[in-house]
């Protein structure tokens, strides 16, 4: 019964290959088999569904100029490799605005950074985290919430209790993040985008993208709860992100997706990393799980329908008929049964191009 015992070692060895070349590192091959019955898929935005280059567009003033309003962020996120941090420092080189010393430099989980400069408690916070932090939004018109308006991403720059200004920043769309979200539909799985930017940054993006369901404003400690709460109404669920931020929402997830450009952290706890950044191979990861299942069903049909058969044989049971396996015999069947189960794991790699 030797094919019995290679029906499913080798299609998993084959489909491991198969996923290496095309850039799926396979790390829990129990959650990468679920994946074919995989409900919905929640995208993390910044990094996985755009490309998380963000480039300067406005610098607004409440107090100073815009050139000390640029200085005392770049002095802070100098210390940082958020997305948004590099592309002020970016800003600060193109404008050639020289950062400051920073001590004390300190992430704030899901809501920013903070240091000091020449003395002053500096932050570079989100929209969402003024109320938590005490600060007035000064740019607030008539009591609408001015960070809604448009669809770049702001964050405000506060030197101890003060606002001293906002800068907004655009994000651009990852090429291929349009087609997986429509594969992902043809598939009958929910694409859902989650992020912890402002409501209008969000739906700017999940507008261009046909994403229909979108969770903007949301704490890393909130992305794990959400994921639960998805699991419960959809079904099978996994979560696509490359933060440290993503982390436990990677964890809870059914399958953790983790971007080859992710921090360490989240390439950790992920089940499969993608060694691109391209949102198409979250649509090859999911239908290489579906033929590889399917090959595996192949592999113990022919199997056991093989055994069923030729065990009866070796034992004798048509002896009295005429019909009798040789030793010799039995060990070319043998030899053939395996080598079937073997031909058809590899004809996998014939589906490369399908993925």
């Amino acid at each position: 019964p030797h094919a019995l015992g290679l029906a499913i070692p080798l299609v998993t060895s084959v489909s491991t290959s198969l996923g290496a070349r095309r850039g799926l590192l396979i790390r829990n091959r129990p959650a990468f088999e679920k994946a074919r019955n995989l409900k919905a898929v929640v995208f993390d935005k910044t990094g996985t569904l755009t490309e998380g280059s963000y480039g300067v567009t406005t610098l607004e003033t409440a107090e100073g100029t815009r050139e000390d309003l640029l200085r005392l962020a770049a002095s802070v996120e100098s210390s940082s490799e958020h997305p948004i941090a590099r592309g002020i420092l970016r800003e600060a080189a193109r404008q050639e605005v020289e950062p400051l010393p920073v001590t004390d430099f300190r992430n704030l989980t899901g809501q920013g950074a903070e240091g000091r400069v020449d003395g002053s408690l500096i932050r570079i916070v989100s929209p969402g985290s003024l109320t938590e932090l005490g600060l007035t939004d000064p740019f607030s018109l008539d009591g609408q919430d001015s960070q809604e308006m448009g669809g770049d991403t702001l964050v405000y720059v506060a030197s101890d209790s003060r606002v001293l200004g906002r800068i907004r920043l655009a994000d651009r769309i990852r090429t291929g993040a349009r087609e997986a979200v429509d594969a992902l539909n043809a598939l009958r799985i929910r694409s859902i985008m989650i992020t912890g930017d402002t409501r209008g940054a969000a739906e700017n993006v999940a507008a261009k993208l046909r994403i229909q369901e979108v969770h903007a404003g949301v704490l890393p400690g909130d992305k794990a709860r959400l994921i639960h709460e998805i699991r419960d109404r959809e079904g099978l669920v996994a979560m696509t992100g490359d933060g440290v931020n993503d982390a436990p929402a990677l964890a809870s997830a059914d399958m953790g997706i983790a971007v080859g450009a992710g921090t360490r952290v989240a390439m950790e706890t992920a089940d499969v990393v993608l060694v691109s950044d391209d949102p198409r191979d979250v649509v090859s990861l999911i239908r290489l799980s579906r033929i590889t299942y399917r090959k595996m069903i192949e592999n113990l049909i022919w199997a056991t329908a093989y055994n069923l058969v030729a065990l009866p044989l070796a034992a004798g049971v048509l002896y009295r008929q005429g019909i009798m396996v040789s030793p010799a015999l039995g060990a070319v069947l043998m030899s053939l049964s395996t080598v079937v189960v073997a031909v058809n794991a590899r004809m996998l790699s014939r589906k490369e191009k399908t993925l």
